[in-house]
Formats: structure tokens, C-alpha cells, sequence
């Protein structure tokens, strides 16, 4: 899945992408580059980004789909916690929808996706965006997560969602240890038989530990990338679309 941001502010691209052109030259380079879904974002969830209305995310985000819907053939998914701009991006073109706050954030979220009948990720996040990252607390990371899914898969479950991917939520709510603990026992996250997508790329869990930075961070993502494939991981969410196809294929290679 590759990673298109059309925010001035995400921690990695912010800015890169943010007219249209730019987002579509994006696009299909990641295209072109293997990727399998493309996913459009309009709201940064970085601590501390700025909030933005949900006019301004549809702004954002509606044009690219509606332009994207009728140049690539691959599936586009639309990544927001607004049911709203889930709803619109759907009717624009987007086949997915995948949700940072799991439906936390909107109430009405489940039960929109549920109407529209697509696939939907639900991701952990301990706390809202703003302040996620002030001091994360957990009994039990790994269970904790886990627990939090399996509720979650049980409320989609029941709202009629059919099509559900889930996602631990590296670097959302979560200290560098927490992370660590939780891509350790990724395995563990497959008792849920539910597809399980990862986004570990250029995070900060890689960055600071090795002592660098987010555009520093592509051996360290690559590295993370193929342990997670070889512990469960079914879908990578990722900005570098060339070099984890590369992990992909090579994962696949040596278990040929």
C-alpha cells in the first residue's frame, strides 16, 4: 500500500504532494512502481499537526480520488477518521476505507462503512492525535492491543463490516519499547484470522533508536519490513513503494 499524503505538515512527505499534479505524478510513480493500493490521506495525524475542518479535508483529498478513479487500476483507499469524507471518497472513486481511530473518533464511522460495503482497517491508537505521545500507558502492551482488536473486530462484526483488516497502530499512543514489544509478537495478532496490516515505515520507532531521522530511515524500514512479513504481516503501509515490493519478492522467494 503506498502512502499518498496531501497535507502541507505529514512527518515524512508534508508538503511534497499537496496540488494536484504533484499527487498524481506521485501516484503513478508508486503505480508503476508495484504498488498494490494507493492510499490518499487529507488530515496529518502527527503530534501536533494542525487540526484541519472536514471541508478542508475533502478539498484535499475528493480531487485526487476522482482524478486517480479514472488513471490507475489499482484500488484506492481513503484514509481518514471521518465518516463523512469516507462517504465522499468512496462515492469519488475509493474502494477502501482505512481508519486511524478505529471509529473512536466518529461514531458514525463503522456504521458508514458498513452502508457502503467496503473493506475497512481498523488501527489502535491510545489517545487522540494531539497528545498521543504524552507518556502512552499499558498493563500489557501486546495483550492490551490485542484485546482492543478482538472487541473491535466483534463490534464491526456486528454492524455488518465484512471485509475487516486490522492494524497495531506502531508509533500511535505508543513508546519506542511498546512498539518493539508489539512487532516481537506480531504473530500473536493472527489467533484473530483477520488480515493484518503493518505501517512501520520511517517512523520514529526506527529513527530514534538508530539516532537519525525520517529521510535517514529507509535501511532501518526495510529491515522492519521484512521481519514483519516473515511474523504475519499481510499488507505494508509505506512511502518507499519500490523497496518493500523488493522485500515482498524476496520474502516470497525463500518461502518458494
Amino acid at each position: 500500500m503506498g502512502i499518498l499524503n496531501v497535507t502541507p505538515d505529514s512527518f515524512s512527505d508534508g508538503g511534497k504532494y499537496d496540488t494536484l499534479n504533484t499527487a498524481l505524478t506521485q501516484a503513478h510513480q508508486m503505480v508503476n512502481e508495484g504498488a498494490g493500493i494507493l492510499d490518499v490521506g487529507g488530515y496529518s495525524s502527527r503530534p501536533g499537526a494542525a487540526d484541519v475542518s472536514t471541508q478542508e479535508e475533502l478539498d484535499r483529498v475528493i480531487p485526487i480520488i476522482e482524478k486517480l478513479a479514472n488513471t490507475v487500476d489499482i484500488p484506492i483507499c481513503i484514509d481518514t477518521f471521518r465518516s463523512k469524507v469516507a462517504v465522499a471518497a468512496v462515492q469519488a472513486g475509493a474502494c477502501m476505507v482505512n481508519d486511524i481511530s478505529a471509529g473512536e473518533d466518529d461514531a458514525d464511522m463503522i456504521f458508514s462503512v458498513a452502508a457502503l460495503g467496503v473493506p475497512y482497517i481498523a488501527m489502535h491508537k491510545q489517545g487522540k492525535s494531539k497528545t498521543m505521545q504524552n507518556n502512552p500507558q499499558y498493563i500489557d502492551v501486546v495483550q492490551d492491543v490485542f484485546d482492543y482488536l478482538l472487541a473491535k473486530k466483534e463490534a464491526c462484526r456486528a454492524a455488518g463490516i465484512n471485509d475487516l483488516l486490522i492494524d497495531p497502530g506502531f508509533g500511535f499512543g505508543k513508546t519506542v519499547e511498546h512498539n518493539y514489544a508489539l512487532l516481537k509478537q506480531l504473530m500473536v495478532f493472527n489467533s484473530l484470522e483477520l488480515p493484518l496490516m503493518v505501517g512501520l515505515s520511517r517512523k520514529s520507532m526506527i529513527y530514534n533508536f538508530l539516532g537519525t531521522d525520517a529521510h535517514n530511515a529507509l535501511n532501518g524500514t526495510s529491515f522492519l519490513h521484512s521481519f514483519a512479513l516473515q511474523n504475519g504481516a499481510n499488507l505494508l503501509r509505506v512511502h518507499d513503494v519500490k523497496e518493500a515490493v523488493e522485500c515482498v519478492k524476496l520474502f516470497k522467494k525463500m518461502r518458494d
